[in-house]
Formats: C-alpha cells, sequence, structure tokens
C-alpha cells in the first residue's frame, strides 16, 4: 500500500503525522511511504532522516495526496486541502467533526473513507489514540493558565501557587478524565487550590483516593459549577463526549460573576468547547476577553510542544495505521471493532452516530456497508 504524509496546514501546526521509525517499519513490511518536504521539520525531524528511513520525499502536498491510497495527518483537513479528497482515499487523523458540518459534508460528498484517531475506542471505554494528546493538553492548560494570569499577559497578576502567606490561585476543573486529571496533577504540583467537577461520582472517588482528598472534588450541576467559577482564577474546560460535541456547562451569565482578569483555557473546543462564551482561536490569535475574563481556546494546544507531541501522538496511532495498510482497510475494520468505531465517514455516508446527531444529518450504520 501507499501511504502519504503531507505537511500539516492548521495556523501553526507543527506536528507530523508519523515518525521516520514508523517509515522504516512500513517499508521493511513491504510498502511505500511518500512524505512532503519539510513535513516533520518544525517536530525536529529532517527530510534527511525520513529519507534514510526510506520515504520518498516530494515536494508538493498534491503529490501526496494523489500518490497514496491513505494519508496520514494530524489535524482535520483545511478548507485548502478539500480538493484532494476522491472515492478511493482513506483519511487517517484527528478529525472532531461534530463541529465542522463543512468538513463532514465534504468527506461525504466525496466518498471519503475517514477514521478519526478520536473516536478509537477499546471495549473498556478508553480512547487510545486521543489519550496522549489528551494528557498533553492537559498539563499545558496549567502551564498557559498561569502564563495568563499573569499581569504582563493580561490578567489578575496571581501566583499560581501563591507564597507563604499569600493564598495561592483557585483553580476549578471542569471533568475528571483524561485532560482533568493531567491539569490537576500540575496544578496541585505547582501548590494552587484545584477543585474537579465531575458528574461521574466513581470517578470523583478515585480522584479523591488519588490526591488523598488534597483536591476538592464536587458532583456537577449548574449550581456547584456557578459558585466554583464564581471563587476561581483559573478555569479549565475538560469535558468529553465521544465524537459528539461538548455539552455547554458555563453560560455568559455565569462569566459575568467571575473575577475580573481571571482565565479560562477551554481544551474542549475541539469538539465545540464547553463556555457559551467559547470559540476557537489559533497559535497566532489565542486569546480575547469576555466580560473582562481572559479567554484560551486555541484548538491544536498540543501543537505548541510538536516534539513531545508527535512522538506521543504516534506511538499510539502506528499500531493502527499498521492494521490497516497489512490487512487492507476494509478487513481491519472488520476485524478490529476499535478500528470500526473510528470510521466516521464510508461510501458516501456519516456512520458515526455522535457526528450525524450533533449536525442533524442522516446516519447509516457502517455494518451495513461493508
Amino acid at each position: 500500500m501507499i501511504i502519504g504524509v503531507p505537511r500539516e496546514v492548521k495556523d501553526h501546526e507543527s506536528r507530523v503525522g508519523l515518525v521516520p521509525h514508523g517509515v522504516n517499519a512500513l517499508v521493511e513490511a513491504g510498502h511505500e511511504v511518500l512524505v512532503q518536504s519539510n513535513a516533520g521539520a518544525l517536530s525536529s525531524l529532517a527530510d534527511e532522516e525520513y529519507r534514510e528511513a526510506g520515504a520518498k520525499i516530494v515536494p508538493t502536498a498534491a503529490e501526496v495526496w494523489y500518490g497514496a491510497q491513505i494519508v496520514v495527518k494530524v489535524k482535520e483537513p483545511q478548507p485548502s486541502e478539500y480538493g484532494f479528497f476522491r472515492p478511493d482515499l482513506t483519511l487517517f487523523t484527528y478529525l472532531h467533526l461534530a463541529p465542522l458540518p463543512e468538513l463532514t459534508a465534504k468527506l461525504v460528498g466525496t466518498g471519503v473513507t475517514a477514521i478519526a484517531y478520536e473516536t478509537i475506542q477499546e471495549s473498556d471505554g478508553s480512547l487510545p489514540c486521543l489519550t496522549p494528546m489528551s494528557e498533553v493538553a492537559g498539563r499545558m492548560s496549567v502551564q498557559i493558565g498561569a502564563k495568563y494570569l499573569e499581569a504582563p499577559s493580561g490578567g489578575r497578576g496571581i501566583l499560581l501557587g501563591g507564597v507563604p502567606g499569600v493564598a495561592p490561585a483557585n483553580v476549578v476543573i471542569l471533568g475528571g478524565g483524561v485532560v482533568g486529571h493531567n491539569a490537576a496533577k500540575v496544578a496541585h504540583g505547582l501548590g494552587a487550590n484545584v477543585t474537579i467537577i465531575d458528574r461521574n461520582l466513581n470517578r470523583l472517588r478515585e480522584l479523591d483516593d488519588i490526591y488523598l482528598g488534597a483536591v476538592i472534588t464536587l458532583a456537577s450541576n449548574s449550581w456547584t459549577i456557578t459558585e466554583s467559577l464564581r471563587q476561581a482564577d483559573l478555569v479549565i474546560g475538560a469535558v468529553l463526549i465521544p465524537g459528539a460535541a461538548a455539552p455547554t456547562l458555563v453560560k455568559r451569565d455565569t462569566i459575568k460573576l467571575m473575577k475580573r482578569g481571571s482565565v479560562v483555557v477551554d481544551v474542549a473546543i475541539d469538539q465545540g468547547g464547553c463556555l457559551e462564551t467559547s470559540h476557537a482561536t489559533t497559535h497566532t490569535d489565542p486569546v480575547y476577553y469576555v466580560d473582562n475574563v481572559l479567554h484560551y481556546c486555541v484548538s491544536n494546544m498540543p501543537a505548541a510542544v510538536p516534539h513531545t507531541s508527535t512522538y506521543a501522538l504516534t506511538n499510539a496511532t502506528f499500531p493502527f495505521l499498521m492494521q490497516l495498510v497489512s490487512k487492507g482497510i476494509e478487513a481491519a475494520i472488520r476485524s478490529n471493532p476499535a478500528m470500526a468505531l473510528g470510521v466516521n465517514t464510508y461510501r458516501g455516508k456519516c456512520v458515526y452516530k455522535a457526528v450525524a446527531d450533533s449536525q442533524g444529518i442522516a446516519y447509516t450504520e457502517l455494518a451495513a456497508l461493508l
């Protein structure tokens, strides 16, 4: 099979979909790999490393897209890439389609088989290809929040951990999953007062045990969220419903009650965000204010640390890619239920129910098309 790795074109997207040792494994297995020149440069991976691993380096994105049977990316295709779609193409990448009806329509309309990293789901409910980036984003969210709480960055001028005689910052985390746990780990480690809010009481019990009661855990409801945000200096949105739009947990009226210069980092923005006031931003223009509250809603946060993120991502995605190219697309989907859950569009149909429901479009069961 021919695998293509284009250079990412989303704003400041510095990761790459495949690393040289992955290329080497694919080539040794008898496959061909096309890598666009400088695809890995921003992740500190030079063309020469890919060439030594056995890749063919090509100068343009078109040569990758048109020459490959399966294109491996990091982020969802941008409008400039829609023209490369075709019925015999398989796309393997993060898609986060729920808030992107235009992209969904293009994938469906062109018959692309689109497999989303974020909806590949094991029988225990885990999301193996989303977890590493959730770990990165969760940890980054606290670093970013601490930066923007500084007065020169537009915040309240608060040191996250405080100092003896001065109280630390109050950090409120909405969601106790992978993002929330990793955010709590860093915020607690820096000495902040940390509150995690989640609707799953068993998960809150687990977190209480992990932190030995040093982190406050609260059951999620509108009153709890409102009262917690009144006191918050930093709020981190960490809610996820696999494949679906994130629920809106914080209304604008609640944002108005927050302290002037407090900070919101909405990691859930890839799925539309969990605050009514959230809208996607970029690394070029990352923040804005609503009612004097600073919002950071960059939809590809891990791209700020591309070397770490690329290796963490490809560690998780490569075994699935190898299944796809070794068995063939349809056989791999049939044989692996986790992979089947990753398929979002197939043969001109939307086959992931949460995406169809979020957009109000027709849903077709994948099994009926295989």
